[in-house]
């Protein structure tokens, strides 16, 4: 779990040519194209235009990262990390499908968002055993997380509360109010809250896609999470507007 309001600086290197791990990233990434068609279609029952549509938003994120990996990446293999993180990255773009498709509440859509939290864990552990830790690593894995989180909040606030989006807006508001105060984008301390905090709005926009949770609770868990993303984000930005000179 990578903090969603941690910035992580890339190196703005030359882009290079396709080998090594380029080339993997490559192979691997349009089979996973084919995966997000897979789970889209058959998995989440999204329907053939949405499930086009998710397929078309993966190959552009993909395409997002295969530079980012080009630029930055200073490994010559891409590692098990980075390919769990991809496949991370082929069930959130499914989960799109459901999105485009109109929200629904599922037991598939809350497994497959259950197993893309779950994979959270083993691309950072997987990078630590290989040795593989990288920037571009830690971003990839910041960005999965962060639009995880948008993705299953438009699913809520589609199927119920609507204050629900606003639990996956927090990463995304961060970085625009950095371009106009650029104090806001300087990396921030380790603290093991910050990161539980993730993983309770992760968890709790899983949970509303459940379809045994009582809608008397929906409500309140997504209180309970905003009031925690809002103590989180409010000790950050303290801590870094206190500390800019």
């Amino acid at each position: 779990m990578v903090d969603v309001h941690q910035t992580v600086t890339q190196d703005p290197r030359p882009l290079r040519a396709p080998s090594g791990p380029g080339a993997a990233f490559i192979a691997t990434a349009l089979l996973g194209a084919g995966g997000v068609a897979a789970v889209s279609s058959f998995v989440l029952d999204s329907g053939s235009a949405a499930s086009g549509a998710a397929v078309l938003a993966y190959l552009l994120a993909a395409a997002i990262v295969f530079r980012a990996l080009m630029r930055s990446y200073p490994h010559s293999q891409l590692g098990i990390c980075n390919f769990v993180t991809l496949v991370r990255l082929v069930l959130v773009a499914a989960l799109v499908s459901v999105v485009l498709a109109g929200g629904a509440i599922s037991w598939t859509l809350f497994a497959t968002a259950c197993v893309a939290l779950a994979l959270d864990g083993v691309d950072g552990w997987a990078a630590r055993r290989q040795g593989l830790s990288s920037a571009f690593g830690a971003r990839f894995d910041m960005e999965v997380d962060s639009a995880l989180g948008l993705v299953l909040a438009f699913n809520a606030a589609m199927t119920g509360p609507a204050a629900a989006i606003i639990l996956g807006l927090p990463r995304y508001a961060f970085l625009i109010a950095g371009y106009f105060y650029p104090w806001l984008m300087r990396n921030l301390p380790d603290r093991f809250s910050r990161k539980a905090v993730c993983v309770l709005q992760l968890g709790a926009l899983i949970a509303l896609q459940a379809p045994i949770l009582p809608d008397v609770l929906a409500a309140p868990l997504v209180g309970f999470a905003l009031l925690a993303l809002a103590l989180s984000f409010g000790r950050d930005i303290i801590w870094l507007w206190r500390t800019q000179r």
